[in-house]
């Protein structure tokens, strides 16, 4: 990618005040190393190095210093290198025992606010007793350690539970918004054949009431390995499961948290999986990733606590769909003890008019402490002009956060504007394959504007030319030079591990011949006197990313070219940095035939029905042929290059191409496509 200068401002927006810098938990850490170890660190750029070119040190002083309760401790950190990396051999732990580790605390564990379901409060106590009722019902079920147990949730207390329940049983979690349709659901799900389903009826989303027990009926008939159903009753407390349920074993929410069952966590090797998140590459399924109670106990407590300065009692909100992995970093929270605020709903709020400043309000009325969304929403508030701290009571509020896609470096502008003066923006870069970040923020450090402030300890994150040279003050490939514990364990059903090789140690290696991860994102790194800081400049490949849910292309095929009139399509997703994103379809139909409005509205409700509204194209357009290679494979990452303003001659060969004239068209629209959204050519997101 061609390099450009930073469009960060050396001038800091923020300063921590001493008083923020002595109470952080990174400053704790700092302290502990030099009482415990004798470890002396001249500022976090210093504490990075050793992260990452000490990693059986590191990882070893992060376990000791968050005393992370083991059944046995490991022998040593780390074996071997990446792609088959191992990390804590020879310990036996359970994720469950340190997230619910906190019953002592007299704040809640969960706050919620439900349009649905209401609002109110689960302590720590209750959210324990709860998690061993249901494990207990699992149990009831059939589930073992290794079976795989499904939610089709809403961001409610209730999927927050069945999570630990399963994780504490060994079985392995995995779950989707129920806005989601049966044809997005049932390519996940499929793959890893759960044996039971824990499901609501439907939800409720800007005042409109959502039933979902058709479309879950239709899930059901194509998960056949699903023998148990756990009811949530969520839209309608009278609602019954539907019909396809009969022919398995059915069982209320409510009977499933009435027993009386103490908790008792399955002590499990580290590599054994946790949870199954679903990324996509452009062919084929979503990929499901499997990540191990270990790898991700490790590095949220480094993520999540360390970087986000998670303690006891902080009330976080992040306002979140359930199939986005940031719903899994939220609920990482508890990790740390913090109250986890769930929001169930429209950011816009249930009434007749959209409420641009009904997120603030409800984390006035919370007390909110940390408040992220996805930067979307955050371009969004700025679009609404609106000024949340004349709406809402914000005094409680100290760290807002951000991630998804890039933030503009207008809207850090309007934060500090128009939320607080003296706030912490912590930004995030990372991704559903970590289950956590690569550039993150540290309430010790400086806020500049349209950066990020640092890379996260013990990932030693580099940016790379095509040609594998690491760059400084550079755009290049973001890539991850040594392992880190939450890569994942493997992809489910990739018996000889060459999907998740091709997925991201193909394309570098390093000097001594070894695989580097390939993250799929611009990255520049830029110096600066405390750290290294870095600004994300979108995907460099041809994944959908809508509002932070990962979709591969072919899912969209599946869907368009079910439709009679459809011969062939292309989809290309677009990220700009400060600008709306940009979903653009192109389709190309039967001789004769001409894309008309019904046929448009046919394909959106076909997409919308059967992915999900976030997935609606922006665009549709009809094209004589789509470009494909002489092997038949659709020219997706050329045509995205294209309209990102890279010429044709550096993005493909004509003469590999089926048809070379099928291309012209895509050149020329995509000269117009950059004159309207004004990007400066090879830039782009």
């Amino acid at each position: 990618m061609t390099s450009i200068t930073s469009i960060a401002d050396v001038t800091p927006l923020w300063r921590p005040s001493p008083e923020r810098k002595a109470q952080a938990v990174i400053t704790a850490f700092e302290s502990w190393l030099q009482c415990e170890q004798g470890l002396e660190f001249d500022g976090y750029e210093q504490l990075w190095r050793w992260s990452v070119d000490e990693p059986e040190a590191f990882w070893r002083a992060i376990l000791g210093f968050f005393d992370l309760p083991m059944a046995t401790p490991p022998l040593r950190m780390l074996e071997g290198d990446m792609p088959k990396a191992s990390w804590f051999e020879g310990a036996r732990l359970n994720f469950v025992d340190q997230a619910l580790r906190h019953t002592g605390l007299t704040v809640p564990a969960i706050v919620y606010e439900s349009e649905a379901g209401g609002t109110g409060e689960v302590s720590w106590e209750t959210l324990r007793r709860q998690v061993g009722a249901l494990a207990s019902a699992l149990q009831g079920l059939g589930v073992q350690p290794g079976d795989r147990v499904a939610g089709y949730l809403p961001n409610i207390p209730q999927a927050v539970v069945a999570f630990l329940a399963a994780a504490s049983l060994g079985a392995v979690w995995s779950l989707c918004a129920p806005d989601m349709g049966p044809v997005s659901v049932g390519d996940r799900f499929s793959q890893i054949t759960p044996k039971v389903l824990v499901a609501t009826d439907g939800y409720r989303f800007a005042g409109k009431p959502f039933d979902r027990r058709a479309p879950l009926g239709e899930i059901l008939d194509r998960l056949p390995s699903i023998t148990g159903v756990v009811w949530v009753p969520h839209l309608d407390p009278l609602a019954g499961p539907p019909a396809q349920a009969a022919r398995r074993t059915v069982v209320s929410w409510t009977d499933a948290i009435a027993v009386d069952a103490p908790l008792r966590c399955e002590a499990l090797p580290p590599d054994h999986p946790l949870w199954i998140l679903y990324s996509s590459g452009t062919t084929g399924l979503p990929k499901p990733i499997v990540h191990g109670h270990g790898g991700v106990l490790a590095n949220g407590m480094v993520n999540m606590v360390l970087h986000n300065d998670l303690k006891p009692g902080v009330r976080v909100l992040w306002a979140v769909n359930t199939s986005w992995m940031v719903w899994n970093a939220h609920v990482m929270g508890l990790l740390g003890g913090a109250t986890l605020v769930l929001y169930d709903g429209s950011v816009t709020g249930a009434g007749p008019e959209p409420d641009w400043a009904h997120l603030w309000k409800l984390a006035g009325r919370h007390r909110v402490n940390v408040f992220g969304v996805g930067a979307a929403i955050h371009h969004a508030f700025l679009k609404a002009d609106i000024v949340p701290r004349e709406l809402a009571d914000l005094s409680a509020l100290q760290t807002v956060c951000s991630t998804g896609s890039p933030l503009s470096p207008e809207a850090y502008r309007w934060l500090y504007a128009a939320v607080k003066e003296d706030l912490w923006l912590n930004i995030v870069s990372g991704g559903t394959d970590i289950t956590g970040g690569f550039l993150v923020g540290l309430p010790t450090l400086p806020v500049r504007m349209g950066e990020m402030q640092c890379r996260v300890l013990g990932t030693h994150v580099e940016a790379w030319s095509d040609d594998g040279r690491p760059l400084m003050d550079e755009v290049g490939e973001l890539v991850c030079v040594r392992p880190i514990p939450s890569m994942p364990l493997y992809f489910w059903g990739d018996a000889d591990g060459s999907r998740y090789r091709e997925s991201y140690f193909d394309s570098f290696r390093d000097t001594a011949g070894r695989p580097v991860w390939r993250q799929g994102d611009w990255l520049q790194l830029i110096s600066r006197p405390e750290a290294v800081g870095g600004i994300i400049y979108g995907r460099s490949d041809a994944t959908i990313n809508r509002q932070g849910v990962r979709m591969g292309t072919a899912e969209f095929y599946r869907v368009v070219e079910a439709l009679e009139e459809v011969v062939d399509s292309l989809v290309v997703d677009l990220e700009y940095l400060g600008r709306p994103s940009y979903l653009g379809l192109f389709v190309q139909l039967r001789p004769g035939l001409v894309l008309d409005e019904a046929l448009r509205r046919r394909m959106r409700q076909g997409l919308r029905s059967s992915l999900s509204a976030r997935h609606v194209p922006d665009e549709i357009l009809q094209v004589d042929a789509i470009p494909k290679t002489i092997t038949g494979k659709k020219l997706e990452l050329p045509v995205k290059k294209l309209m990102l303003g890279h010429a044709l001659e550096k993005v493909v060969k004509r003469d590999a191409l089926a048809q070379p004239e099928s291309i012209d068209w895509f050149v020329s629209f995509a000269e117009e496509h950059l004159r309207r959204v004004q990007v400066v050519p090879g830039i782009g997101s």
